[in-house]
């Protein structure tokens, strides 16, 4: 299980990462989520891999049932602001201007797309 998070973890980091940032605020978010969750992902894998987690007196599975509960919570929230940020690409990067740029262009909002989904 925790090697599944790190891989989709990793993912979604390296995709949120290679988009544009139209807005810093809510793509900030999603990749401190991405980058936390895989960071401490790695950090319960060490405990279990080296022996740690027969040293400390933990129900494991309390633990592990919060982290990924409260990792659930964060990246739905993730999920909701990418695909809100995703949602606005139609919309032009200053109204005041008579040129068509967007906020996404086409590769980004299909990079956009992966990372929501």
């Amino acid at each position: 299980v925790f090697l599944s998070l790190q891989v989709f973890g990793t993912i979604v980091w390296i995709l949120v990462a290679s988009t544009g940032v139209p807005l810093p605020l809510l793509q900030g978010w999603v990749m401190f989520v991405a980058v936390t969750a895989w960071f401490l992902s790695i950090l319960f894998l060490c405990l279990f891999l080296f022996g740690y987690a027969n040293r400390i007196a933990l129900n494991w599975n309390q633990a592990d049932f919060i982290f990924h509960g409260t990792t659930f919570v964060f990246y739905f929230g993730a999920f909701l602001l990418q695909a809100a940020t995703t949602s606005l690409h139609h919309f032009p990067r200053k109204f005041n201007s008579t040129a068509q740029e967007r906020i996404l262009s086409g590769l980004e909002y299909n990079i956009s797309i992966a990372a929501s989904v």
